[in-house]
């Protein structure tokens, strides 16, 4: 059956004419273009607020290069979902430099909000000792009474007069140590987790830096990136990468390092929160 434009049908048992059936859809169509709007700007809020929030994280960590007598520190932390749960902070304590990499189990906002309650234990801990497995220590028994997450950390103390660095590392990947002939050594003493027992202790390890010796730490997110055929970057190929990387500077060493994750994890994007730390030391310049 046709309908003619002049001749008014029924929607629901009321008679509506083609005129007042348009004024309907107009109304209907201004209504969704003003939620749509709405939407938008509470995105865009959203999206304001999330970029804050990272700023933030970035604030309280350390700066992307820090000096310190003959040693030369460079950073990067790359977030999966906005805020990342890695962090990266030094602090200057009259035993040396404090430096710490953590890594908040989990992603995105869950973990990124626990990021500056661990800075903040950390720097108030080293105000009170630069022992590394102290801090450790006291820094667990408090993330166990707050029931935080499960959270790997590495932390060490550098003497920037003789190149000795105390370590300790909380479940955390082994950092690895490039000396100047090729050799690689994996400093792996340290304890569980934190958040894993309140009581828990933790070894000290000792390595002393000499000129050109590179300290490689980094969050598991660098040996987890998978490749298009999900294969696993790995230890082995981050070992084989950074000797034959050598001794540059250490903001070379970072970038070289970062390039060839990016090169093979390609087109993938990252699962996990990535960082990276690059201590080197140069006795000539110190």
């Amino acid at each position: 059956m046709a309908y003619s434009a002049s001749v008014p049908w029924r929607a629901g048992g009321a008679r509506i004419s083609p005129l007042q059936g348009g004024s309907a859809r107009q109304a209907r169509h201004r209504e969704l273009k003003l939620k749509l709007a709405i939407l938008e700007k509470r995105y865009g809020d959203l999206h304001t607020a999330l970029f804050e929030a990272a700023q933030v994280h970035r604030q309280l960590c350390a700066p992307r290069l820090v000096r310190c007598g003959g040693f030369e520190i460079a950073s990067e932390i790359f977030a999966v979902r906005y805020l990342p749960g890695d962090f990266f902070t030094t602090e200057e304590t009259d035993g040396g430099l404090i430096l710490a990499l953590g890594d908040v189990c989990g992603k995105g906002l869950a973990a990124g909000m626990w990021t500056p309650c661990l800075v903040g234990l950390v720097r108030a801990h080293a105000a009170a000792t630069s022992e590394p497995h102290a801090i450790l220590a006291g820094v667990n028994r408090e993330f166990c009474r707050m029931h935080a997450p499960l959270t790997s950390l590495f932390m060490a103390r550098l003497d920037p007069a003789s190149g000795a660095v105390d370590y300790c590392s909380a479940g955390h990947p082994p950092a690895l140590l490039l000396r100047a002939d090729g050799r690689i050594e994996l400093l792996s003493q340290g304890g569980m987790l934190l958040g894993m027992a309140g009581e828990a202790s933790f070894g000290t390890g000792r390595v002393e830096l000499g000129s050109d010796d590179v300290l490689l730490a980094y969050s598991d997110g660098v040996i987890e990136s998978r490749d298009s055929s999900d294969q696993e970057f790995g230890g082995e190929r981050l070992e084989a990468l950074l000797r034959g990387i050598g001794s540059g500077s250490s903001t070379a060493v970072l970038f070289s390092i970062l390039a060839a994750l990016q090169d093979f994890a390609a087109p993938n994007p990252l699962t996990d929160d990535t960082s990276l730390v690059v201590v080197r030391r140069d006795t000539v310049g110190s």
